[in-house]
């Protein structure tokens, strides 16, 4: 199950409810993007590593990224672990690119005015995203371009 959306929109608090109620592991893009700029990677990483491994019924081990130290962790501390599940619910912007979603997955589409995505994302993370909107908003737009997630969501949830 993927929720998709831009940032703010409140694909975290879905998908954290959607994990308890369906005793699924979440995974969030957050910990597959490579800083700031690296939305783009994030996903390619989603799609090459994490899923393949996931749906051959894998363990998946992963390094994390440090957003307070800006670099990878290192590879014992934190790692991002992913059990054997029958299902996972993925949450974050990229999390629905065309080449993860697969036929029979569940692609969920996030919608909240802009000023209302704003003050969560900046109520969540404050200072520190700030300076980034911008630069992370363009590679959302790259994103939505190219892979078109809400034109091809089974559901569109407007949250704002």
């Amino acid at each position: 199950m993927v929720v998709e959306g831009r940032s703010g929109a409140g694909k975290s608090t879905l998908a954290d409810l959607l994990g308890a109620a369906l005793a699924a592991p979440v995974l969030r893009m957050d910990d597959l993007y490579p800083g700031w700029d690296g939305l783009s990677a994030g996903s390619r990483r989603l799609e090459e590593e994490v899923l393949p491994r996931f749906r051959r019924g894998a363990p998946v081990r992963l390094r994390r990224w440090s957003w307070a130290r800006g670099r990878w962790c290192p590879p014992a501390a934190a790692p991002l672990v992913v059990p054997p599940a029958p299902l996972l619910v993925v949450e974050g912007v990229g999390a629905g690119t065309r080449g993860a979603t697969r036929p029979g997955d569940v692609l969920l589409w996030l919608q909240a005015p802009e000023a209302v995505r704003r003050r969560r994302a900046l109520d969540r993370d404050g200072d520190a995203y700030a300076p980034h909107w911008e630069r992370w908003a363009a590679q959302e737009e790259r994103h939505l371009a190219a892979h078109d997630p809400r034109g091809r969501a089974d559901v569109v949830v407007r949250t704002g």
